[in-house]
């Protein structure tokens, strides 16, 4: 079952968005979680990730936030102080391994979404 990320939208620069990204899969608890985007012309790049701990892209600490409610089988992403140069589209992403790693690259994380457009304008 795919998971679906929700929550993207038009916003103008320094406003905020949160992304969703739900999943039915029983084990949702046992997977590490994460977020990663992708503008045109570039390749996709990691942005959170979250399992025990969380980790964060560089671009992106300090004004994003990763978060997840396992009863609720949902991760999220709180964006503030959106910047133009966050304009992608996002996609989420589980990782099945059994590590206690919050990984960073594309190729650990088996299972993605369709991706969600956030734009943010100048």
């Amino acid at each position: 079952v795919q998971l679906q990320a929700s929550g993207g939208g038009l916003v103008q620069a320094g406003g905020s968005l949160r992304l969703s990204c739900a999943w039915s899969r029983r084990t949702f608890s046992r997977y590490g979680m994460g977020w990663f985007r992708q503008a045109p012309g570039k390749e996709r790049e990691f942005v959170a990730g979250i399992r025990w701990t969380t980790s964060y892209a560089d671009s992106v600490k300090g004004r994003f936030t990763i978060s997840r409610d396992n009863a609720k089988n949902t991760q999220y992403l709180q964006m503030t102080s959106l910047k133009p140069e966050d304009t992608a589209i996002y996609y989420c992403a589980a990782d099945s391994s059994l590590s206690n790693n919050v990984y960073r690259d594309v190729a650990s994380y088996d299972y993605w979404g369709q991706g969600t457009l956030v734009t943010v304008s100048s």
